[in-house]
């Protein structure tokens, strides 16, 4: 089966959703499990299904006569709203997430030192916990987000999110053991596990159909660019301050700054329309619409968005596991956890979290080391930056997908090499810097790219809340297995442990080979009628 990137310009673009259907379902069509074929499209992908209370509802009527502009009367007051502005106040979670979790690699190599030198005196397992701690709360983080948020809505949320990212900034620089660090990094990924859920979701619902996946495409953008303003900031205090005590402290509390941007800037953001109409608020869905368009007629949308509501109520089954019973959904669900778990499982975090100290052990020294990392940084946000925008809208998923983890697989065999052929000193360290650079550009530039995309794509309308819960989950358990065990094996293991990673991936590809489909210029609704009609993920676009 070919890989190559051949270019499809027929194809509908990725970020072009089909438009919404006004029909309603016919409310006597059993549910089976298969998907309705007058279902809506993805008007509001990455929402949950709310369970229906009864018989089908009746068709929504409209607020307004027909051809009646949403910005006449009941507007009064209100301002349009930048649509690009509000994206950016809400990447502020991306960017505190970024921040988060990048700045823990500049700041161990302090804390492993004597706590007469200000350091923690961390040994390399207690490296692994204090590292994997804010990613087990991640993992928590994210599945607890998604009924806050379903239940008080995306604003309030991401609000309480920013307070969580605050308090645990504050309190992993103020800690004065490595028991209290633990505990305030897990307060922190709860925040970051939010953040990672809920922030695409939000930009998703918030976007006008045509320009949603350039602006979902943001999150990620500036998640990297949060990790490489970590680096950066890494280095200038290790540098301005060689050898000051407290050199870590002043890098972790530098997390407040995104936090507190997130904090402030949520009380100007709108609530998301979809979460609005779903709660019955149709008047203040049109406000918001009406706010974030450039045509004052947004009854149309509105029109839709709710009647993609009211389908969703009447096809959503009694509970998320009655709906698993359908052989075809656990399939679809079952890949798109494996697709999210084995993501993590390329050793990603082990250069983003562990860089300085991969390279403290090639030879150079600390401060050398931190500068150095912030190369891999810069990589890491030209590669997202050439993946989205250049690389996604002229070709398939799938071989996207596949070139990225076959280069993954060669990039960590070849650190692997550094460590075991060359002797320790300046030509190892750059070499393995070099080949860690290649790893992100594969990593950062195709598979981070396309497996979160691929995760928005796949699961079938009545669980992806849910499923997509799950999947995240997943991938920040994976995270915290790399995070927590990479450290002792490291340093029992030493390069050797990037041979394991590379075996990993190496049989990672067969599984994307088989089971991984191809999603460019196809409907969720033509998803949803293959994976129904031949009850497994079709491995070629029809």
């Amino acid at each position: 089966m070919s890989t190559e990137l051949d270019p499809i310009p027929t194809e509908v673009p990725a970020n072009t959703a089909a438009p919404a259907k006004t029909e309603a379902p016919n409310p006597e069509t059993p549910n089976t499990g298969t998907p309705n074929p007058a279902s809506p499209t993805d008007a509001s992908a990455g929402t949950s299904p709310t369970p229906s209370s009864g018989g089908p509802p009746a068709d929504p009527a409209p607020s307004s006569a027909p051809g009646q502009a949403a910005g006449q009367p009941g507007h009064a007051g209100l301002k349009k709203k930048n649509i690009n502005g509000v994206v950016l106040v809400a990447t502020m979670g991306a960017l505190a997430f970024g921040f988060d979790t990048g700045v823990i690699s500049g700041a161990i190599p302090f804390l492993k030192l004597p706590t007469a030198d200000g350091g923690l005196a961390l040994s390399p397992n207690m490296v692994g916990w204090v590292t994997s701690s804010l990613v087990l709360g991640a993992a928590f983080g994210g599945i607890l987000s998604g009924g806050l948020a379903d239940r008080n809505g995306r604003k309030k949320t991401l609000l309480v999110l920013a307070a969580l990212f605050i308090i645990g900034a504050l309190g992993t620089s103020l800690a004065p053991t490595a028991a209290v660090m633990v505990i305030f990094r897990f307060i922190l990924g709860l925040a970051v596990g939010g953040a990672s859920a809920t922030v695409p979701v939000f930009i998703g619902e918030l976007a006008p159909t045509h320009i949603r996946g350039p602006l979902v495409a943001r999150n990620e953008l500036t998640i990297v660019t949060g990790q490489l303003l970590a680096y950066t900031t890494n280095a200038v205090i290790a540098n301005v301050f060689p050898g000051h005590p407290h050199a870590w402290r002043f890098m972790l509390v530098l997390c407040t700054l995104p936090a507190l941007a997130l904090f402030f800037g949520t009380f100007h953001l709108t609530e998301s329309p979809r979460w609005l109409v779903s709660k019955g608020r149709r008047d203040d869905a049109e406000k918001v619409l009406w706010q974030l368009r450039h045509d004052d007629d947004v009854s149309e949308e509105l029109n839709a968005l709710e009647k993609h509501v009211q389908w969703t109520r009447r096809e959503a089954s009694t509970s998320f596991f009655d709906d698993l019973r359908v052989p075809w959904m656990r399939r679809i669900t079952l890949i798109g956890i494996a697709l999210a778990f084995l993501s993590q499982m390329t050793g990603v975090n082990s250069v983003m979290y562990y860089a300085p100290m991969i390279l403290i052990d090639t030879g150079l020294g600390t401060n050398v080391a931190l500068v150095a990392t912030i190369g891999n940084g810069v990589v890491a946000v030209c590669s997202v930056a050439f993946g989205s925008i250049v690389l996604l809208p002229r070709f398939r998923r799938r071989p996207m997908l596949l070139i990225g983890q076959i280069g993954v697989t060669c990039a960590l065999a070849l650190i692997g090499a550094m460590f075991t052929v060359i002797a320790p000193g300046p030509t190892r360290a750059y070499l393995v810097l070099a080949f860690m650079m290649l790893f992100l550009f594969f990593m950062q530039g195709f598979v981070a790219v396309i497996f979160w995309l691929m995760l928005a794509e796949i699961f079938p309308l009545r669980i992806r809340g849910k499923a997509m819960g799950l999947a995240v989950f997943a991938n920040w358990m994976a995270d915290f297995l790399v995070a927590s065990l990479f450290p002792p094996l490291e340093a029992a293991l030493g390069g050797n442990l990037f041979f394991i990673f590379a075996a990993i991936n190496f049989a990672t590809i067969f599984f994307y080979l088989k089971f991984i489909p191809e999603t460019k210029g196809r409907s969720l609704e033509q998803l949803e009628e293959d994976f129904a009609m031949h009850g497994r993920a079709l491995p070629e676009s029809p």
